[in-house]
């Protein structure tokens, strides 16, 4: 049976069921596939490179998944067979594998993670980057449109090339070095330059997937005490808990950690390390729009009145801590952390500064960076400012002491039914719109500008607070995010539900 390329696109990356153990989830991510999406990245680079595919070098890493050998020994010999010369990185995180197309001792034109984030053990996929960043939607179109045209073809050879070259190399090693230097340049320690974290007890959490390397490559050996920190081993069956920032269990875990060690904070990342999280010395969240604005935070002073992109789904009370308390500005965009990062560089390519572009799931990526959302790099800025702000005698969580947090935060997520439920999410936005302007009397009134879905305030006697509906970006579904600083979310929430069974294919509940 042919692969259908395009179910595994997922937005800018690839996706799929890679192993059996979850009824009613069939495998489509084989070997075979990811040969085909291999041979069309490696085309869609030297068409881009303008070189021929045995002048290519590409590297090559996966995190702790249970399927990454196979994937990548398929995807290997997909690249030698065009003569690529090939650098097999091993264990390694997605940001790690951008880096080596930077590195000078690497200078790959293009690198490939795999990777499925936080999913279940049973799926897996394919991040590919070159040297201008992560791809875009378009250009994984482009690569599962090649792919499924030679597979439909049985294409099973190319044309013949000089057998490529597998290359063994440490590029976690190489990674950890560059930040540990970056932390011991920026910290300044007056007293032992060399060992800036002595004296810090940090807690780190890798959940089990790729990120135990920041414990022990680059807090250790700088000195700081991670004997609290937890899960560092790679286990693609993620026994303790989701390697996922956004998880409520995850959280709680590294909280109770934090406090039962003592440390001075903690750092949590995802299992590709693209996203981070952080808790403080009293076992408080850094997470959701506590990360945003710790993220922003960290460059205010450096970048005054610069613009945080963030997504949808940011709160009133992180505008008020950007634009008041920071002296930033705070643009509200699209869901996606490409969504997000793209809109920043088109303001910077307009001549409207924009240091930062960052989800509240933990996908920060700043300019300095190279615009890459970078789990690593900003657990090295929170570091980096910790041990300063300890040489003030002072801890990480002043720098949150002004950002107020809603009262109540809820998100429910309404199903919807049939095969055109585009179309039917498209018409219920439209109409909320409508719905909203006839409650105006009521303290209802829509947000605007608003760039996704349909963002509300709700003002009224006892009740103060938005909520924003959307379409989900890849699912049949109609998230509802609800926030409240006065009065219950489940005032909002009745109303939207009430709205929403006028429309017999949403599942309101």
């Amino acid at each position: 049976m042919a692969t259908n390329f395009k179910k595994l696109q997922n937005g800018s990356d690839i996706r799929g069921v890679a192993l059996e153990g979850i009824p009613g989830e069939a495998v489509n991510l084989t070997e075979e596939a990811a040969w085909y999406l291999t041979k069309g990245f490696v085309h869609w680079l030297a068409e881009k490179t303008g070189k021929r595919t045995e002048e290519l070098t590409v590297s090559i890493g996966h995190d702790s998944r249970l399927s990454a050998g196979q994937l990548k020994k398929a995807a290997i010999t997909a690249l030698t067979g065009l003569g690529v010369t090939v650098y097999d990185c091993c264990l390694a995180s997605t940001p790690a594998m951008f880096m080596s197309t930077v590195f000078e001792d690497y200078k790959c034109d293009g690198a490939i993670m795999i990777t499925a984030s936080h999913l279940p053990f049973n799926r897996n996929g394919f991040k590919y980057f070159d040297k201008d960043g992560g791809l875009n939607k378009a250009d994984i179109k482009w690569i599962t449109e090649w792919a499924e045209d030679r597979e439909l073809n049985g294409v099973t050879t190319l044309e013949e090339h000089p057998e490529g070259t597998v290359i063994q190399r440490d590029l976690i090693g190489t990674y950890s070095a560059y930040l540990r230097k970056k932390i011991i340049d920026e910290v300044a320690h007056p007293e032992h330059p060399e060992l800036p974290l002595k004296g810090m007890k940090i807690v780190v959490d890798a959940g089990n997937g790729a990120g135990g390397f920041y414990s022990s490559r680059i807090l250790a050996p700088l000195g700081a005490d991670v004997s609290g920190s937890q899960f560092l081993e790679p286990d693609g069956t993620f026994p303790n808990h989701q390697p996922n920032p956004e998880n409520k269990e995850a959280m709680a875990s590294i909280s109770a950690k934090v406090l039962e060690t003592g440390a001075d904070f903690g750092l949590i990342f995802d299992t590709d390390v693209d996203r981070s999280s952080a808790v403080d010395r009293f076992g408080k969240e850094i997470s959701r729009n506590a990360i945003v604005a710790m993220a922003a935070a960290l460059i205010c002073k450096e970048h005054p009145g610069t613009t945080v992109v963030t997504d949808s789904i940011t709160s009133d009370q992180l505008t008020v801590y950007l634009e008041e308390c920071l002296g930033l500005k705070h643009l509200r965009f699209k869901r996606g952390y490409k969504n997000v990062i793209n809109k920043s560089m088109e303001l910077n390519a307009a001549g409207i500064d924009s240091q930062l572009a960052i989800e509240t799931s933990g996908h920060a990526a700043y300019k300095e960076n190279y615009f890459l959302d970078d789990g690593a790099y900003l657990a090295t800025k929170i570091v980096i400012k910790a041990a300063q702000l300890a040489l003030q005698g002072e801890t990480i969580d002043v720098l949150l002491s002004s950002l107020e947090e809603p009262k109540e935060a809820k998100e429910v997520r309404f199903p919807i039914e049939g095969e055109n439920f585009g179309e039917v999410g498209a018409k219920v936005l439209e109409d909320l719109k409508t719905w909203a302007e006839d409650r105006a009397e009521f303290g209802v009134s829509v947000v605007e500008p608003n760039y996704e879905g349909v963002r509300l305030n709700f003002r009224s006697e006892g009740l103060s607070g938005w909520c924003l509906l959307r379409k989900s970006l890849h699912d049949p579904i109609l998230p509802l995010n609800v926030e409240v600083t006065e009065g219950e979310c489940v005032v909002i929430l009745e109303e939207i539900k009430a709205f929403l069974r006028n429309y017999d294919q949403v599942v309101v509940k």
